[in-house]
């Protein structure tokens, strides 16, 4: 629920931009509410991606996408110890297999270089095939990227947003926006699900709904075309197949179809580029799936298919009007800002987006104040299955349900449920508990403990087992007994 009628700016979208600028605000003697419409923050593109941290050699020098990538990997290095983010910096390598394509990693060097892109260099074939033994044998050189890394794009959403509430910010789930409120071509605030927040300043980091929210206001100079891209997750058992990110060669509108190792030891594929209509069109598809299967055995030729465990879809935030970012404030009313048109680079660049609105905020006359007591800091969670078997053994003698697993797949323990429930943006749905532990996240994708996750949600949040979701707003899992319409439809 609300629980305020009162603020001074609100950010519109949980995703990993809307996190970074409310953490970023949190620094500031500001009244600061971010306000996402469905039950979990990032649970929209920030949840489904490649978790890529870009090292900024491909976007166009001068653009925005170029400067903030650069920028933002940058500010990673120190948000990293800041805010317990697990990153690897495995480095990545664009890989080429003709001469053409050995041109194509020249002209990305010198790009990158302008761009100010640290350590870049083209490797021979030789070079490729010793970091990569696995790889194409057509492979005729890569471009290395030592400053790429990969990570969770979920757990550094959620550091920031819980970092914003540790510092005195808001973060209100499950409240969608219906109205921007204006008088005078200002704005006053917004109506929401739960009611009127008024506020002088509201920041539009919406997504694939950037727009709508814009026409909201009456600001329609900009439209979000969604383009989806499909994935494969693969089991662990074959994480050793590649070491880095590798990319082939990019086209104009994707940097194609990827392998790369996951945090957590997985490897992905994927994603395609597929321009959709439909905003929640998350529905993956055997054509899409056999194009990233085909383009990613080009660079990786064994491939262990029977290994695959999962596919997923996300959804990118294409603008109009050349595709790059959209960070200003609006020409049509006072008080709106946008940060739109966010895909990738966009992870990578989320805390440098973050600086630059609030630099934006203080050209157009926000008072902005430092806070003295501001914790940067958050404290690293508990991974219990981590941990030596001493520390382990120890933790259970302290509270013994950490001696209970509840996902056997990841050794999940029902005291990292809980605390994941009961954290300060806590876990509401079977799905955010998943994001937040990996309770699911294994070969059996939930099989065994989704119910159990299903009945400690129920017990913590004190609600009856027929009112958990699963993730979306409408995702109930069980119900009491089929309605009139349900019993007749099904004879």
């Amino acid at each position: 629920m609300l629980n305020i009628d009162k603020t001074d700016v609100v950010v519109i979208g949980g995703g990993i931009t809307g996190t970074a600028i409310v953490r970023e605000l949190s620094k500031y003697e500001l009244d600061v509410v971010l306000l996402e419409k469905n039950p979990d923050i990032a649970s929209g593109s920030t949840k489904a991606n490649s978790g890529i941290l870009h090292a900024g050699f491909d976007a166009k020098p001068g653009s925005l996408k170029a400067t903030l990538n650069v920028r933002g990997n940058k500010l990673y290095h120190d948000l990293e110890d800041e805010l317990g983010l697990d990153i690897k910096w495995t480095g990545s390598l664009v890989v080429a297999v003709n001469s053409d394509e050995q041109e194509t990693l020249k002209e990305l060097l010198e790009r990158g270089r302008t761009n100010g892109v640290p350590g870049l260099a083209i490797l021979s074939r030789e070079e490729v095939l010793a970091r990569e033994p696995n790889i194409t044998p057509n492979v005729t050189g890569a471009l290395w990227a030592p400053s790429a890394g990969i990570f969770l794009p979920f757990g550094a959403a959620l550091a920031f947003a819980e970092n914003a509430v540790k510092n005195g910010a808001k973060v209100v789930t499950d409240c969608p926006v219906e109205e921007m409120v204006t008088e005078n071509g200002k704005i006053t605030g917004v109506r929401t699900k739960h009611g009127f927040l008024s506020a002088k300043y509201v920041i539009n980091a919406a997504g694939v709904h950037a727009d709508e929210i814009s026409r909201l206001a009456g600001d329609d100079s900009f439209a979000i075309k969604p383009r989806k891209g499909e994935y494969i997750l693969f089991d662990k058992k074959v994480s050793n197949l590649v070491q880095n990110v590798l990319f082939p060669t990019p086209s104009k509108v994707s940097k194609g179809i990827l392998v790369s190792p996951t945090v957590h030891g997985n490897i992905f594929i994927g994603p395609n580029a597929q321009d959709v209509d439909d905003k929640e069109d998350v529905a993956t598809s055997l054509g899409g799936l056999q194009e990233i299967v085909s383009k990613a055995q080009q660079l990786l030729p064994k491939l262990p298919l029977n290994a695959a465990i999962t596919q997923f879809s996300g959804l990118r935030a294409a603008a109009d009007g050349g595709g790059d970012f959209i960070i200003r404030p609006s020409a049509i009313v006072q008080g709106l800002f946008h940060a739109a048109g966010i895909q990738s680079p966009g992870l990578t660049s989320a805390p440098a987006i973050a600086e630059m609105l609030v630099n934006i905020l203080k050209d157009q006359g926000m008072e902005l104040k430092r806070k003295v007591n501001f914790d940067p800091v958050n404290p690293r969670k508990i991974v219990f299955r981590e941990l030596s078997h001493a520390a382990q053994q120890q933790l259970i003698a302290q509270n013994p349900l950490y001696g209970r697993v509840i996902c056997r797949c990841e050794t999940i323990t029902e005291a990292e449920i809980i605390e994941a429930i009961h954290g300060l943006c806590g876990a509401r749905t079977v799905d955010a508990v998943k994001r937040r532990t990996r309770a699911g996240m294994g070969r059996c994708q939930g099989g065994f403990c989704g119910p159990r996750v299903t009945a400690i949600l129920a017990r913590e949040l004190n609600i009856p087992v027929t009112a958990v979701r699963k993730d979306s707003p409408a995702s109930y899992l069980f119900f009491d007994k089929l309605t009139a319409d349900c019993r007749e439809a099904l004879q």
